[in-house]
């Protein structure tokens, strides 16, 4: 009986105790230490958890990501191939607006429109290849142009393509007009691709910067195409013409467009020509 007493008393003791723990607030901050502990336990096993999660599947997403990359770069490369596509068409609508503008300003003349699809190999001859040629009605001997001026003329045609010699040719040689002089010339190619001014007479004054046109002597080609102007005159008292050097207004360079005046027909004057006799 009196050890069942003393139990009872030790269990009273003990609630009491843990009673008066809990009343003072031991518990409560026993329970924040445990919990600041399990929260630091839990935050180092979630970043190693973290870490071999992001090792594992580190090369799955590179592989993703190349993937990406391709497809971005080839997408980059279409543009820039839409870009130049739509750049040449913005070019080439230039031209043709261009190219319009002079043939209604020249009604006198008949055009036909050819690109320009070659050109001569050789350093010292300087043709074009337009894709034009007798089915569209092209002819040798016709004078070629631009919206600048005098390209040169048709050498030699086939069905669909035609051969067009420029007036830079060595074997080329239009008699033109000084319009400011008021005199005649002939210009003449050459190998380097320089034109030049050639029997000016003596007594002519030429000035840099004179205009120069087609004369339409010998029957080669249309009065007044424009051609270029005066650079430079050289006289010198021994010879018996002056020459000159020209700035063609046609930069032969940059031929893409051009114009080939179909209602004109040359007149070959060599059989009315005096012949020399040796």
């Amino acid at each position: 009986m009196n050890s069942r007493s003393l139990q009872t008393t030790i269990i009273f003791l003990v609630i009491g105790g843990i009673l008066v723990l809990a009343l003072g607030g031991f518990f409560g901050s026993a329970s924040r230490q445990f919990s600041s502990v399990l929260v630091e336990v839990q935050t180092w096993f979630s970043s190693r958890f973290l870490g071999i999660q992001d090792f594992v599947t580190a090369p799955r997403d590179i592989v993703s990501l190349r993937n990406r990359n391709a497809e971005l770069e080839a997408q980059v490369s279409q543009l820039q191939a839409q870009v130049i596509e739509l750049q040449q068409r913005v070019n080439e609508t230039e031209i043709l607006a261009a190219l319009v503008d002079f043939s209604r300003s020249n009604p006198e003349s008949t055009y036909k429109a050819a690109a320009v699809i070659g050109r001569d190999p050789s350093p010292f001859l300087h043709y074009i290849i337009i894709n034009r040629g007798s089915n569209d009605d092209i002819r040798r001997g016709m004078p070629v142009v631009t919206n600048q001026g005098l390209v040169g003329r048709v050498d030699a045609v086939i069905a669909d393509a035609a051969r067009v010699q420029l007036i830079t040719d060595p074997a080329s040689a239009v008699n033109v007009y000084l319009q400011n002089a008021d005199t005649d010339a002939v210009l003449l190619g050459s190998v380097t691709g320089d034109v030049s001014l050639d029997m000016i007479s003596q007594d002519t004054v030429v000035q840099p910067g004179d205009l120069i046109l087609t004369s339409g002597l010998g029957g080669g080609y249309p009065t007044d195409l424009i051609i270029g102007q005066v650079v430079t005159v050289r006289t010198l008292e021994f010879e018996l013409f002056q020459q000159g050097t020209v700035q063609p207004a046609v930069d032969f360079s940059r031929l893409e467009i051009v114009l080939v005046i179909t209602n004109f027909r040359p007149v070959d004057i060599t059989p009315l020509e005096p012949q020399t006799t040796p």
